[in-house]
């Protein structure tokens, strides 16, 4: 997926999880409702200015409508046979037994 469909979606869903129509999104961002649609299906390109509006009026990080989705070959994913490991270096589970 191209980074503007991928903006262009995180934008569609932020903005309805907001519960804001598009006019009401522009009209906060001060950018024309015609501007919000066009990203949205993906006819423009954001500059990093209108992206950084959009995502505080959303109450996200601009880093968040440029994410692309979990189901990415990195997101989340470990190697496997390797164990987890916990912040204090240890293997999961392991204990320390204290003298």
């Amino acid at each position: 997926m191209e980074i503007r469909e991928v903006f262009a979606k995180n934008l569609r869903q932020y903005r309805k999880a907001a519960g804001l129509s598009q006019e009401e999104l522009a009209y906060k961002a001060d950018i024309d409702r015609t501007y919000v649609s066009s990203l949205e299906r993906c006819v423009y390109s954001a500059g990093i200015d209108v992206v950084d509006r959009l995502a505080k009026i959303l109450g996200v990080e601009a880093a968040d409508l440029l994410r692309r989705s979990s189901s990415s070959v990195f997101a989340g994913k470990r190697k496997e046979g390797k164990p987890s490991v916990q912040s204090s270096g240890r293997k999961a589970g392991s204990s320390r037994l204290a003298k």
